[in-house]
């Protein structure tokens, strides 16, 4: 059963590389990060994975083994390209990665509710919330290896699963933006109230994070926070090749 695969793996001990992926994150300045994501929707995290590790993962695309399906934008209208959605048995860094960062972004998270006046339903740990997110049917993995030659590109979208949603995601790019490729964006358009929508345009580093709005997030207004509906896509690759992480927090 995929949940019980789950749950093994969020339980497993930490090792070496668990515990240097900690440290990288927990460096991060997270009341800084949270400026950001409240001024943009997204900010930008320190370096997480080196170029090595960002090559060991990114050449995994090529092992079907590691994965549950593969999805052909193109065939499905979602642009063009192809990302891979990972079984529960998570290579050590993506499980490191999403552990680490989890508490950190619950945070932000429920400052964001409270904010909205919503129920902030996400326990301390990433296991127990998993625990829910498969209790009510979401038990497939959502963590996403992405690869995108020339010409490719990803639509608008939300990684929206099921009705059990965390607000925050991220995305960490494993090329070397302007020299393995060109292009390729980071879009992310937010809708404001009462208002013309804005886009934001940001180049993945290797080895940096994105963290962005799952769904939506608060916005300041006169009359008090309201929900700014966001979208995010990648632009269209120029040259090269560009693969990239995404770690969502929620089962699919």
């Amino acid at each position: 059963m995929a949940g019980s695969r789950a749950g093994r793996s969020a339980d497993r001990p930490t090792g070496r590389t668990a515990q240097r992926l900690r440290r990288r994150v927990d460096a991060t300045d997270w009341s800084a990060l949270a400026g950001e994501l409240d001024a943009h929707g997204c900010a930008p995290t320190p370096q997480l994975l080196t170029p090595a590790e960002c090559g060991e993962l990114a050449a995994l695309f090529d092992d079907p083994g590691h994965f549950r399906t593969t999805v052909d934008m193109a065939r499905h209208r979602f642009g063009s390209g192809r990302y891979r959605y990972f079984t529960h048995e998570l290579p050590e860094a993506v499980h490191a990665l999403r552990e680490a960062l989890y508490p950190h972004l619950l945070t932000i998270a429920r400052t964001w509710a409270d904010r909205l006046g919503r129920p902030a339903p996400w326990p301390d740990t990433l296991g127990e919330w998993l625990a829910r997110c498969h209790a009510a049917g979401q038990d497939k993995s959502s963590q996403i290896l992405l690869r995108y030659q020339a010409g490719d590109w990803n639509a608008l979208h939300r990684d929206l699963f099921g009705d059990l949603v965390f607000p925050l995601q991220v995305v960490i790019g494993l090329d070397r933006y302007g020299r393995d490729y060109t292009g390729g964006e980071f879009l992310l358009v937010e809708q404001r109230p009462r208002a013309q929508s804005r886009g934001t345009a940001a180049g993945l580093e290797q080895g940096h994070g994105l963290v962005f709005t799952t769904r939506d997030r608060p916005v300041r207004s006169a009359r008090g926070w309201s929900a700014g509906p966001v979208r995010h896509g990648v632009s269209t690759v120029r040259s090269g090749r560009r693969h990239a992480l995404g770690l969502v927090f929620h089962d699919a």
